[in-house]
């Protein structure tokens, strides 16, 4: 007999609804997964206003999630009422980025939650069995949660670190050490940038937000100075904490007056590692970049090695609860989180089924 659950349903920008549907049913490979939370991203909000380039409306949101398989494939490793967290990339695994191990960037690429037919803000939904990860029982479901968010700054850094991607990528854990590193917003992504750069040995890390609570935040996850991003003096300002020009910029607004000091404020030869999620008609300064021969250099969610490499940090204690949760709203009052979400002082929301 088919089952009725609700899932959240975004029909057109700034609506989100929830609605009753039937029950998915697992194709082959397929596991099915009830819902313990789902975090609200700062590419939701994009999606959600209709300014997210790769996420068309209508769409079911939820990619960060934390759920319990109801049932699984029997030829793998899961069983039912094993705690797991969704790894939403669903690359096809054949194209030419996929071959040499970028499957990251696959040309097929799908995303659970973003433009996919599923999302994980439901009572129940089904992924590949192949997509999930059962959380270490010493973590939370918001610390399990927050793997996913994590995986994405881990892969910048590690670009940024490295400059290798792929299987060069994978078998070099990049080392920060010695740089003059900036981190422009200090929302959820900034603040994991921050906590993944000082993992990989950055001293010193400079970071810019408008909002006076994030930059406190900031300060006590180990940024040695955190800066009014409002200020006319921004770029002298943080050329003055860092004692120079910096080696490497990220970005994790995207906007146009972000990305302009993001490349006045790196060295010459340095670079800048595009992090947000850019709206369309944003402008870079290319004459600055091509005379100073600073590396552009985006970074597209992540690989295996970094989701494992964010799993560590987080057991290691190294993403501290009570700095990114800023509030829990169950399933029914999804449009609440979302505008919740919104607010300035916010970091993180979750909903919870």
């Amino acid at each position: 007999m088919s089952r009725t659950i609700r899932r959240v349903i975004v029909p057109a920008p700034d609506r989100i609804e929830i609605e009753d549907v039937q029950a998915p049913v697992p194709a082959a490979g397929e596991a099915l997964i009830s819902l313990r939370t789902a975090g609200v991203c700062g590419s939701d909000l994009h999606a959600v206003a209709g300014h997210h380039p790769w996420v068309p409306l209508p769409y079911a949101p939820g990619h960060e999630v934390v759920g319990v398989v109801e049932a699984a494939p029997e030829d793998a490793q899961l069983r039912p009422g094993d705690r797991v967290i969704v790894e939403p990339t669903l690359p096809c695994w054949e194209c030419k980025p996929c071959r040499r191990g970028d499957q990251n960037l696959c040309e097929r690429l799908r995303f659970f939650g973003c433009g996919y037919e599923q999302g994980g803000m439901a009572d129940l939904f089904t992924v590949p069995a192949n997509r999930l990860h059962r959380i270490d029982e010493r973590l939370s479901d918001a610390e399990g949660l927050m793997i996913e968010p994590l995986a994405t700054p881990v892969h910048a850094v590690r670009l940024a670190a490295s400059g290798l991607t792929g299987e060069a990528a994978r078998n070099h854990g990049g080392d920060l050490r010695g740089k003059r590193v900036v981190v422009l917003g200090a929302g959820t992504i900034g603040l994991l940038v921050l906590i993944a750069a000082r993992h990989l040995g950055a001293d010193g890390v400079v970071v810019t937000d408008l909002s006076a609570s994030k930059r406190e935040r900031a300060l006590r996850l180990g940024a040695a100075a955190a800066l009014d991003a409002g200020r006319d003096d921004i770029a002298a300002a943080v050329r003055g904490e860092l004692g120079e020009s910096a080696d490497i910029v990220f970005d994790c607004v995207a906007a146009t007056p972000t990305l302009g000091l993001a490349v006045e404020l790196a060295q010459r030869g340095g670079t800048v590692v595009i992090v947000g999620v850019p709206s369309e008609g944003t402008a870079l300064p290319l004459p600055i970049v091509q005379d100073r021969q600073v590396r552009v250099q985006g970074a597209a969610t992540y690989l295996p090695a970094d989701y494992q490499e964010a799993a560590g940090i987080i057991a290691g204690g190294g993403v501290p609860e009570d700095e990114f949760i800023s509030g829990t709203f169950p399933l029914a009052q999804a449009a609440e989180a979302f505008a919740a979400a919104r607010e300035r002082e916010t970091v993180k929301v979750l909903i919870t089924g």
